[in-house]
This record gives structure tokens, C-alpha cells and sequence, in this order.
């Protein structure tokens, strides 16, 4: 006789709800948990570039697919979409790096695999400190599969440039601010972050906000460094700190006005990070991705109790 559990499997794999597992697992990306903000994202996936709609959307269903097969966590981690994000990544990224061919859409789905089982363990092994898993799992394929293969086409990385932040202009900041967001994604069109941002505020009112701000906050840190301007438009400095923003003053830490300048301190710092980062990816052709949101926000994290402030609950980790 089946338990309940067996009884009710079978329904959590109809269209309806695989269409919705995939939706949320776009929508993770960004930390949310709504297949409305997952809609609105994959929108703007394909009003960008309909091969990164497609790409993402491949990698999401080849992550997700590998998780149910190889049974690497329970199906709630699946049904909330914890398990197709990586690979929505990994898709859009070996698409921005290699372009278009019948050979990255079967890198894709084998990257997005790796990605599945690299999740179960990091669940298992980040777990244990209180401390998520994000994009860590995507961002260790992604950096694998940008040394180890020739490019068709040149990463998003950061240059070394001569400082020229001086002449910005008023389009070159409104250019950076919805970059900034549509960056996560990879997406360069400034209407396209706009989706993003209408997404994130479809979820949730704060995550938006967060977003915008730290998005305004990092174009204001990037001018303070005189930064290359090219890049601060294409919002190469500032998505890590929207996904900083995100992630602590929204998901893992409490709503508190404490918590909205602890984030805010976070976002900043993780321009200089990117920058750096992207310094040390260069010489690889590879891309910081999104491994500085990752390192600051476990940093913040990890550094929230010792400031005796609430940390991360442990059900949130997992």
C-alpha cells in the first residue's frame, strides 16, 4: 500500500505543476519563490535574446530533471524550483561565451546535471555552518567549463581601462541602474532589467526595492571609484550587489532597519569585489559571474551573530 508521500508524488509531476517547478526555478535565481516573478522573468530572458530564453529554459528543465532522477534531495527542494536556478545560469552563460550551437545546448544539459549533483552536496556540506548554497554550484561549472574550452565568442569580463567615470552622463546612469539588474540574467538591454526589476517587485515589494537600491548604490560606488564608464553602463559592477541586497535584506536575515544598512554596507562592498574578481578571471578569458554575491553575502552571513544580531535559521540553508 502506498504512504501518502508515494500517493501524492504522481500529481507533483503533472504539466501544470512541472510548468510551475520550472517557472520558480528561473525565478530562484533571483531568490524568489513566485512563478509569477519566474513568468516575468522569462520573459525578459526572451525579450533580450530568444536563444538565451531558450538556453535558460534548457538548463533549468535538464537541472531539475537530474535532481528528480538521481533523487538528490526531497521534492520539496524541487517543487520550490532550489533545484533548476544553477542551471538556468549555466545555460545563459555557455551561450553568452560560446554562442549558439547544437553543441552548447548539449553542454547545457550536461553542465546542468554537474550542477544538480555539486547542489546535493554543497546542501549537504553548507548545511552543517547555517549557510545556503546560491549560486555557488554554477558558478564552479561555469568557471570550469570557461578555462577548460576554446571561446567563439569573448566572456563578460572586465577590462582594465583608464578610469573615465568623469564624463558620465545622464543616459549612462539610467543604462547602469537597469543593467545592473539585468545583468543577473546576463541581459544587456536596459528594458529588459526593467522586467526583471517589475519580476522581483511582482514577489516581493521589498525585494524589489532592495534591488533598486542596491542597484543605485553600486552605480554611486563604481563613480566613487572611477571606473570605466563603458563597463559601469553595461552593468558589468553591479549585479552581485543586487543579488546582495536580495539575499540579506529579504531572504535570510529579518526585515529590520538594522538589516537594511547591514545589506546596503554588503552591496557596496561587492563592487570592489567584482572588480577584482573579474582582474583575476581575466587572464583566463573567464567572468567573475556571480561568485563575489556568493562570497560576501556568506561573509555577512556568517558575520550577522557575531555583531549579536539573528543569523540564518538552519531550515533556510537547506
Amino acid at each position: 500500500m502506498p504512504t501518502a508521500d508515494q500517493a501524492v508524488r504522481p500529481t507533483g509531476w503533472s504539466p501544470v505543476a512541472a510548468g510551475r517547478t520550472q517557472l520558480l526555478g528561473i525565478a530562484q535565481v533571483a531568490l524568489s519563490a513566485s512563478p509569477w516573478t519566474g513568468l516575468l522573468f522569462l520573459a525578459a530572458l526572451f525579450a533580450d535574446d530568444w536563444r538565451i530564453g531558450v538556453l535558460g529554459v534548457l538548463g533549468t528543465a535538464a537541472s531539475t530533471g537530474t535532481a528528480a532522477l538521481l533523487r538528490t534531495d526531497h521534492d520539496d527542494r524541487i517543487r520550490q524550483g532550489l533545484e533548476g536556478y544553477c542551471g538556468c545560469l549555466v545555460g545563459i552563460a555557455l551561450y553568452v561565451r560560446f554562442g549558439a550551437s547544437w553543441r552548447v545546448a548539449l553542454l547545457t544539459v550536461v553542465a546542468a546535471a554537474v550542477c544538480s549533483v555539486l547542489t546535493a552536496a554543497a546542501v549537504r556540506f553548507l548545511g552543517r555552518f547555517g549557510l545556503p548554497v546560491l549560486t555557488a554550484p554554477y558558478c564552479l561549472v561555469a568557471s570550469v567549463m570557461a578555462i577548460a574550452l576554446p571561446a567563439a565568442a569573448a566572456a563578460p569580463a572586465t577590462p582594465a581601462a583608464a578610469p573615465t567615470t568623469t564624463g558620465l552622463s545622464a543616459t549612462d546612469l539610467g543604462l547602469a541602474f537597469c543593467n545592473n539588474i539585468g545583468q543577473v540574467f546576463f541581459l544587456d538591454t536596459w528594458y529588459a532589467g526593467l522586467i526583471l526589476l517589475a519580476g522581483l517587485l511582482v514577489g516581493s515589494w521589498r525585494a524589489g526595492i532592495a534591488a533598486a537600491c542596491a542597484s543605485a548604490l553600486a552605480v554611486l560606488a563604481a563613480c566613487v571609484m572611477d571606473l570605466p564608464v563603458d563597463q559601469l553602463r553595461e552593468g558589468l559592477y553591479g549585479y552581485n550587489a543586487v543579488l546582495v541586497a536580495v539575499a540579506l535584506a529579504v531572504t535570510f536575515l529579518p526585515p529590520t532597519p538594522w538589516t537594511a544598512g547591514f545589506a546596503a554596507l554588503a552591496a557596496v562592498a561587492s563592487v570592489p569585489f567584482t572588480t577584482a574578481w573579474a582582474a583575476f578571471a581575466q587572464p583566463s578569458g573567464g567572468s567573475p559571474y556571480t561568485w563575489p554575491f556568493v562570497v560576501t553575502t556568506w561573509l555577512f552571513l556568517a558575520a550577522a551573530p557575531a555583531m549579536d544580531r539573528p543569523g540564518m535559521p538552519y531550515e533556510k540553508a537547506k
